[in-house]
C-alpha cells in the first residue's frame, strides 16, 4: 500500500490554495506576488519534509534550510504591498531580503552547526518587524478597504505569530540535538513546522483578500503638528461633514488613502485625529456611518438585509453583523423586529 506522509498531503492542500487565490485574481484586484510566492514555498516546504521524514531522502536536508530563510522575507514583503508601504527601492528590497537566503548558503558551506540560530535569528527578526510595521493597528493597512481591514490586520498578526512559532520549533530542536540527540526532534518538526505551515497559509489567503485597487498610489507620510486640540477637532469635523454630505462611506473599496485623497488631508493626520478625538481607528469611524444609515434604512424601508448591508457599504455578512452588534449590541434583524413594534406602539 502507498504510504503518503502527512507532509504531502498538506503540500497538496496547499497547492489546491494556491490555484484557488490565482483564480481569484482579477483587473480591479492585481495579485500579491509575495503571497503567491510564499504559498508556493510552503508546499515546496512541505514535500521536503515529507521527503526528508517520510522517506528518508537525506539530501533534502541541504534545501530545507535555504528555503525555510525565504519564508519571513516573502510575509514581509507581502504584508508591504498589502499596506502600501516600504522604505527601499525595489531593486534594494529584493537584495535586502535576499540576505537571509545568502546566509544560509553561506553557513551551509562554512558553519553548518550555526543554521539553525541563524533561522531562529531570521524568523524572530522579521515577525518583530512586522509587528511594527502594524503597530498602529487596522489604520496601518492604507490600502486596505476599511470592510477587510479588521480581517487582513488580524492575519498579519496570525502570520507573525506563525514565524514565531517556527523560531520556537528551531530552537527546541537545536536544544533536542544537544541534549537528546534529537530523540523528539522528529515529533517537534512534524507537529510544529506542520501547524506553522498551516498558520501561515491560512493567514495568507485571508490578507489576501485584501488587496490594493488598480491604480491606487501611495500618499506620502505627512508628520502633521496635531498637538493642540483645535488641530484635532478640525480634522475630525472636516472628515465628518464629508462622510454626511458626500456619503463616501458607501464605496465598498473605500481605504484610508482613498479617503484622504478625496479629503484632502494627509491619511496620517486623519488617522492620529480620529484616534485621539474618539478613541478609535478610522475603520471603525466609517462604519459608525454605515451602521446608522443601515439602522434607517431597516427602520423606515422594507428591504432586505443583505441589500442594505452592500447599499451602506459593507461586502460580507459577518463583518455587517459584527459591526452592526458593536454598535448596536443586537443584530439587524432583531433591530428591525424592535423598531417595527416601536412604531406601532407609537399609533
Amino acid at each position: 500500500m502507498l504510504f503518503i506522509p502527512l507532509p504531502i498531503v498538506v503540500a497538496i492542500l496547499l497547492l489546491v490554495l494556491f490555484v484557488v487565490a490565482v483564480r481569484r485574481d482579477d483587473e480591479d484586484r492585481p495579485p500579491n506576488v509575495p503571497f503567491l510566492a510564499l504559498i508556493l514555498v510552503n508546499v515546496l516546504q512541505s514535500l521536503l519534509i515529507g521527503l526528508r521524514w517520510g522517506y528518508g531522502v537525506q539530501a533534502v536536508m541541504y534545501i530545507a534550510p535555504v528555503v525555510a530563510a525565504t519564508i519571513p522575507p516573502l510575509v514581509y514583503a507581502g504584508i508591504c504591498q498589502l499596506i502600501g508601504r516600504s522604505w527601499f527601492s525595489p531593486s534594494l528590497r529584493v537584495s535586502v531580503h535576499a540576505l537571509s537566503a545568502l546566509l544560509i548558503v553561506a553557513l551551509s558551506f562554512f558553519w553548518r552547526d550555526a543554521i539553525d540560530i541563524a533561522l531562529v535569528l531570521i524568523f524572530v527578526s522579521y515577525a518583530v518587524a512586522i509587528l511594527l510595521l502594524v503597530r498602529p493597528g487596522t489604520d496601518a493597512l492604507r490600502l486596505a478597504a476599511f470592510d477587510e481591514a479588521g480581517s487582513a490586520y488580524h492575519a498579519i498578526l496570525f502570520a507573525a505569530g506563525a514565524l514565531l512559532l517556527s523560531a520556537i520549533g528551531d530552537t527546541f530542536i537545536f536544544l533536542d540535538m544537544e541534549w537528546t540527540q534529537g530523540r523528539n526532534a522528529l515529533l517537534v518538526i512534524m507537529g510544529g513546522q506542520l501547524a506553522a505551515l498551516i498558520i501561515l497559509s491560512v493567514s495568507v489567503a485571508a490578507m489576501g483578500r485584501s488587496r490594493p485597487s488598480v491604480g491606487t498610489t501611495e500618499m506620502a507620510d505627512v508628520t502633521d503638528n496635531l498637538d493642540n486640540g483645535a488641530g484635532v477637532a478640525e480634522t475630525v469635523l472636516a472628515v465628518q461633514a464629508f462622510m454626511q454630505e458626500k456619503a463616501i462611506y458607501r464605496d465598498c473599496d473605500l481605504t484610508l488613502d482613498r479617503l484622504a485623497r478625496k479629503v484632502g488631508i494627509p491619511a496620517r493626520q486623519i488617522s492620529i485625529a480620529i484616534n485621539e478625538a474618539t478613541g478609535k481607528n478610522v475603520s471603525q469611524f466609517v462604519n459608525q456611518f454605515r451602521i446608522s444609515e443601515a439602522c434607517d434604512l431597516l427602520s423606515q424601508t422594507k428591504k432586505p438585509v443583505t441589500e442594505i448591508m452592500f447599499e451602506v457599504g459593507f461586502q460580507t455578512k459577518s463583518n455587517f453583523n459584527r459591526e452592526f452588534r458593536r454598535l448596536t449590541d443586537t443584530t439587524p434583524l432583531e433591530w428591525r423586529k424592535t423598531q417595527s413594534s416601536a412604531a406601532k406602539s407609537r399609533r
